[in-house]
């Protein structure tokens, strides 16, 4: 694996990372190695990535953090929206002194991701994208009822969740906000131009089956949306079509997201 000399080695760190008027729970394994910065699901936490973590081990530099909200301990804020979770990567990357780095996206994170690739190029080792940033339209009034719904149904027990880290402390009304804006943004009238627009190695690993709040081979579909994508662009590519569905990737599949991370940083860590 190729090092990252253009950044000084840095000691292991935790702690809180200021930005807009929130602050955000940080982990820096520190190290010479070329930095991956991990982009959670929507409403996950970075314990989710310590499998990979573990698999890709010591020689690269791991940077994790919690979003708004998220976990026991980043803040809460006036913003949820989708612009000021990627103002996140901004703050998290310049508080640690990283110049350039892998992104590795989970679902919500994968956008996160593509959006950060597409718009800071020379900031970007590469990126990998788990089960998201699918151009697809899959938000209608129909939709947009059904998610609303859902996360009034779960409103109920979510306070008990809090303290645990487990659920987001934002309203479901947030909740679902952030859930409907990433469905607009999903829409290949939107995320596709994004994709076209990125000139760094990205590699996929795709889950198969359905995904929370998911009917039938809704999430199939939405996957296949991918393909003009890759057509389009020569950056792109599906590193892995995985067994697991979209909640378990991370737990079961973490070793081809940890060779995905290899791949893009040897063909971009120079």
């Amino acid at each position: 694996m190729k090092k990252n000399n253009s950044v000084a080695a840095a000691a292991p760190w935790t702690g809180m990372v200021p930005v807009d008027d929130t602050a955000l729970a940080v982990t820096d394994t520190g190290g010479p190695g070329i930095p991956v910065v991990y982009l959670n699901g929507q409403f996950a936490t970075q314990g989710y990535w310590r499998r990979t973590v573990a698999e890709l081990g010591p020689g690269w530099r791991h940077i994790t953090y919690d979003e708004r909200a998220r976990g026991r301990k980043s803040k809460t804020s006036a913003d949820y929206s989708f612009e000021a979770a990627v103002r996140d990567v901004d703050a998290v990357l310049t508080a640690r002194g990283v110049e350039r780095a892998v992104l590795v996206g989970w679902s919500y994170g994968a956008v996160v991701a593509a959006h950060w690739a597409a718009r800071n190029p020379d900031r970007t080792v590469g990126a990998v994208l788990v089960d998201g940033a699918f151009p697809y339209d899959w938000l209608d009034e129909a939709m947009e009822q059904r998610i609303r719904k859902l996360f009034r149904r779960l409103a109920w027990f979510a306070p008990l969740l809090r303290p645990t880290g487990l659920v987001p402390r934002m309203t479901a009304a947030q909740q679902a906000d952030s859930n409907i804006e990433l469905g607009r943004l999903s829409r290949e009238s939107e995320l596709g131009p994004v994709l076209d627009d990125i000139t760094v190695p990205v590699r996929y690993v795709v889950a198969s089956g359905a995904s929370f709040g998911s009917r039938g081979d809704e999430q199939e579909r939405i996957r296949a949306g991918l393909d003009a994508a890759t057509a389009r662009n020569a950056n792109i590519r599906i590193a892995a079509k995985v067994a697991s569905n979209h909640g378990a990737i991370l737990r079961k599949d973490f070793r081809a997201i940890a060779e995905a991370v290899r791949e893009v940083g040897g063909l971009g860590g120079e």
